[in-house]
């Protein structure tokens, strides 16, 4: 055989070799979520992970949450509960991605408030014109003395292009923007002008993605959120019981 002809063999053998080898390989994993984020517009498989039920999958965007069959044909959109626990797995969950949320969003975008040595947390979407917002910003030294550190995200509830929006601007482009916070909810009007680096819509966007219905809407360290003004004394409460809560999870 010439040394061409044996060239020819080798490149045949080669090839059958890779074809040969290529069969032997298991098939591709394939995700099965990404199969059912194809019926929902506009998901992604991240976005969905098996439910307690079998052969269901829980859909979320944002905070809010749904329950979809293998093949995205069906959903189901309310609160799932383990009834022998008596245990709400939804609002569980939801408690878990606000926590989640509010850990990757940076503090830079908040006002906050609070003493030296907090013994805990609150996160508060607000809105200057808010009448119960007002009421809860009134008594910040009160939270304040029980050790309650108050984290404000601003959220004008009329959205863009609105005087509240255009006060949250103004507020958060102020050379001290606590103060001009305190300022404005007293119905003042500030000198600042709206400057272009701002969070307003950032914040206002996580609002949306928690699907607030008002403010003030609270966020505890647990991820319980509570609709509406609370008192100091009152507020502490909650705080005490969802601490103990949590630990006895642990």
């Amino acid at each position: 055989m010439t040394r061409k002809g044996l060239l020819g063999v080798l490149m045949v053998l080669g090839t059958a070799c890779q074809t040969l080898a290529l069969a032997q390989q298991p098939d591709a994993v394939v995700d099965p979520r990404a199969e059912v984020a194809s019926h929902l517009p506009g998901a992604k498989a991240d976005d969905l992970r098996p439910a307690a039920i079998k052969g269901m999958y829980e859909y979320t965007r944002g905070t809010d949450i749904a329950y979809v069959t293998a093949d995205g044909k069906y959903a189901i959109n309310g609160d799932l509960y383990d009834v022998a626990a008596d245990n709400n797995l939804t609002e569980a969950r939801r408690r878990e991605l606000r926590t989640q949320m509010l850990a990757a969003f940076p503090e830079s975008q908040m006002l906050i408030f609070g003493p030296k040595d907090p013994k805990y947390t609150i996160t508060v979407f607000t809105d200057v014109d808010c009448a119960f917002c007002r009421k809860l910003h009134s008594q910040m030294a009160d939270y304040n003395k029980l050790g309650i550190r108050v984290r404000y995200l601003m959220y004008p509830r009329t959205g863009p292009d609105t005087p509240s929006w255009t006060k949250a601007e103004q507020v958060w482009c102020s050379p001290d923007r606590n103060d001009a916070l305190t300022h404005a909810k007293l119905g003042e009007e500030l000198k600042a002008k709206a400057c272009p680096d701002n969070p307003v819509a950032h914040t206002y966007q996580l609002g949306k993605d928690f699907g607030l219905s008002g403010t003030p809407s609270i966020v505890l360290p647990n991820g319980d959120m509570l609709s509406g003004y609370e008192p100091p004394d009152v507020m502490i409460k909650n705080l005490q019981d969802a601490s103990k809560e949590t630990t006895a999870k642990r």
